[in-house]
């Protein structure tokens, strides 16, 4: 029989420890609560001097630089290609505990690249990938993608600083009010693949977010900084689109897409890395069609349904 002594001390004793281990749990990401990682107030408007136009503050605490490279006429398949289509240089910045996570993506012309690495690389700016996204398209446009992270005017600087070496145009008036119908059913569209998005420059625009948590090196990384599945679609009459993008993929996925994209007509035309330590490994698969916008969106979205995508909310 347990001693009166023994009883009193599992009396007194367990709940205390209980407590004690909730209370050490809660620290961890497993815990009932975790402490939100203090991260450094930025002030924006010395990020956004130094980066020679103005930042658009998103979710998640992300402010993004939009470099439009509407200087350049680029053509696949006799498309012409929208700014917003496929030629959008960005670069996003998420405050951390010791400066910002910057990442981005620079569209450049074959002769602009190395000018551009070499400024970058001067400037603390490292790069995590280069490739083409499209095939075919006249003059050849090939993509860098950048990552910084530290003090952000300094990122900014240096950023701003290798875009001046390109013929990249400089930061525009905000764009008239104007209202422009659109040629596509966006209604059918959404409809047809499952997702909402908005009209940009003339270009559809959908981004599809992950349903994991994404880190690089430890930092978390919420879709709009380039980790969510982007489509686009730009009218190209009668009903039909060109559409492009990149399908944001775990290894194990990234070959029942390759089927069920070229079972329904579409291309890929690039299949790469965007980041050098993202958990988990992420592949990034690019693609193109022309053909009719409604046929092409349930194509698009069978190969959704095969990855570990936000489920749609469309009825």
């Amino acid at each position: 029989m347990p001693s009166v002594l023994s009883r009193l001390i599992r009396a007194v004793v367990a709940p205390a420890l209980a407590t004690a281990v909730f209370s050490a749990c809660a620290g961890h990401p497993g815990g009932a609560h975790t402490a939100a990682a203090p991260v450094a107030t930025v002030d924006w408007s010395a990020v956004d001097a130094a980066m020679g136009r103005a930042s658009v503050a998103q979710s998640d605490n992300v402010h993004r630089f939009n470099m439009p490279r509407s200087d350049l006429r680029v053509t696949v398949d006799g498309v012409v290609l929208r700014p917003s289509f496929a030629l959008g240089s960005w670069l996003a910045m998420k405050p951390v505990a010791d400066g910002v996570m910057a990442m981005g993506d620079l569209v450049l012309t074959a002769d602009e690249i190395e000018p551009v690495l070499t400024r970058l690389q001067a400037g603390g700016i490292e790069q995590t990938a280069i490739h083409h996204h499209v095939i075919r398209e006249s003059p050849r446009v090939l993509y860098v993608h950048v990552h910084g992270h530290g003090n952000p005017v300094a990122i900014a600087r240096a950023v701003h600083d290798a875009v001046a070496l390109t013929a990249t145009p400089p930061a525009a008036a905000p764009a008239s009010a104007t209202v422009v119908a659109f040629p596509l059913d966006t209604i059918a569209l959404v409809r047809a693949l499952g997702y909402a998005g908005r009209v940009n420059g003339g270009v559809y625009q959908v981004t599809v977010p992950r349903t994991e948590v994404i880190r690089d090196g430890g930092v978390v990384i919420p879709a709009i900084m380039g980790l969510g599945t982007a489509i686009n679609f730009q009218p190209t009459g009668d009903g039909k689109a060109a559409i492009t993008g990149d399908f944001v993929l775990t290894a194990a996925e990234v070959n029942p897409v390759i089927r069920a994209l070229r079972d329904g007509g579409i291309e890929v035309t690039s299949l790469h890395n965007h980041l050098l330590n993202d958990e988990p490994r992420l592949f990034f698969m690019h693609f193109w069609a022309n053909d009719d916008a409604i046929r092409l969106a349930q194509v698009l979205r069978g190969a959704l349904a095969r990855t570990a995508s936000a489920p749609s909310t469309i009825r």
